[in-house]
């Protein structure tokens, strides 16, 4: 249900932040900065935390741990160990834009070439396996590696347990196209065929990283998404504690909607479906803006109406896309860093609090 007072006015679209993003945002003061979580994994993480952290300097991301596949689903078979390999990226994604920054987002990055065992490894994947061998301690090891890399935020598992992601599929087997099926793991699930209808995690009642708890209830903001939707965004609505922060905390929320639907895993789906299978999965937690591109939204009537009528959610439509990509596939879709940051800078300051951050 929507909260008391959200905002349900639609809105054609974001002015122009008078600056660009990638220099300093007008009204970004020291001391002065919103508490902003970031919650999701992969490719759509990194490009919310690349915007993000040009316009706060107190940021926390909050990473899936379901992935299963390549270098992290490796180590992960192997040593018994979260996945690496979306907390690297979300880490390579705090990354400065100075050379120090560059460099070492481009080391752990970096993966091995090879005819033997370390073929694909990411080297961020085993430094950051190393060090929770080393530590014992997963949110310590990753506070030492951003420290090292001189990230701009913080980078939090959204559990301390390795997590395995189901999914019922219709039309899995095109032999029985009106059948349900399981299919089971992240890899499989993004690449499956048929329409997924839901998604669960095993174990069901995963318990949420204590501190990722804490940072959403202490945050001015959070935004879920973009990101694969079935695989790297739901998966956090799923994580009881972490849902009920969500649920709870007196933060503002924005959804942040994909570029273009991801082939295999939401193949075909409008904007409004993704919002439809958001609120089927987690129908008490409410937001106050979805933020998408403008040309990515054919029908943006009908996307107010439905983020009105089932998040209680403003829309707010902005130029977000690099190059109008928009549109094309989500393997040709990116995100401007500057844009995105940009939409995200108005959103807070038009729907936020009024006068100085904290």
């Amino acid at each position: 249900m929507p909260r008391k007072g959200a905002r349900q006015r639609a809105a054609g679209g974001a002015p122009t932040v008078g600056r660009r993003a990638g220099r300093t945002l007008r009204g970004v003061r020291r001391g002065a900065q919103p508490k902003v979580v970031a919650l999701g994994g992969g490719m759509g993480l990194s490009a919310s935390l690349t915007a993000l952290r040009r316009i706060t300097g107190d940021l926390t991301a909050v990473v899936t741990v379901a992935d299963d596949g390549g270098s992290s689903g490796r180590l992960r078979d192997e040593l018994g160990v979260l996945p690496p390999g979306d907390l690297r990226k979300a880490l390579a994604a705090l990354c400065g834009d100075d050379e120090w920054g560059r460099t070492w987002s481009e080391v752990i990055q970096h993966r091995f070439q090879s005819e033997g065992a370390l073929h694909d490894h990411a080297v961020g994947n085993l430094l950051i396996v190393a060090l929770w061998e080393q530590l014992g301690d997963h949110v310590g090891a990753l506070d030492l590696v951003g420290k090292l890399l001189g990230a701009h935020g913080r980078v939090l598992p959204m559990s301390a347990v390795p997590l395995a992601l189901e999914a019922l599929v219709l039309g899995h087997d095109p032999a029985s196209p009106g059948e349900l099926a399981r299919v089971r793991g992240q890899a499989a699930v993004a690449l499956t065929p048929g329409e997924v209808r839901e998604v669960m995690l095993v174990p069901s009642d995963p318990p949420a990283v204590p501190e990722a708890v804490a940072a959403v209830m202490d945050a001015d903001w959070v935004v879920l998404g973009p990101g694969s939707w079935f695989s790297s965004v739901i998966p956090h609505l799923l994580v009881p504690e972490l849902l009920d922060a969500l649920v709870s905390t007196k933060a503002r929320r924005v959804l942040s909607l994909n570029l273009a639907p991801q082939p295999g895993e939401t193949d075909g789906f409008s904007p409004q479906r993704h919002v439809e299978v958001l609120v089927q999965h987690a129908p008490k937690l409410a937001f106050d803006v979805v933020l998408a591109d403008r040309a990515a939204v054919p029908d943006g009537e009908s996307l107010s109406r439905v983020a009105a009528e089932r998040l209680g959610a403003e829309v707010v439509l902005a130029p977000v896309a690099a190059g109008g990509g928009s549109g094309r596939g989500a393997g040709s879709a990116r995100h401007d860093p500057e844009l995105l940051a940009a939409a995200y800078d108005r959103v807070f300051r038009m729907h936020g609090r009024i006068g100085p951050w904290r």
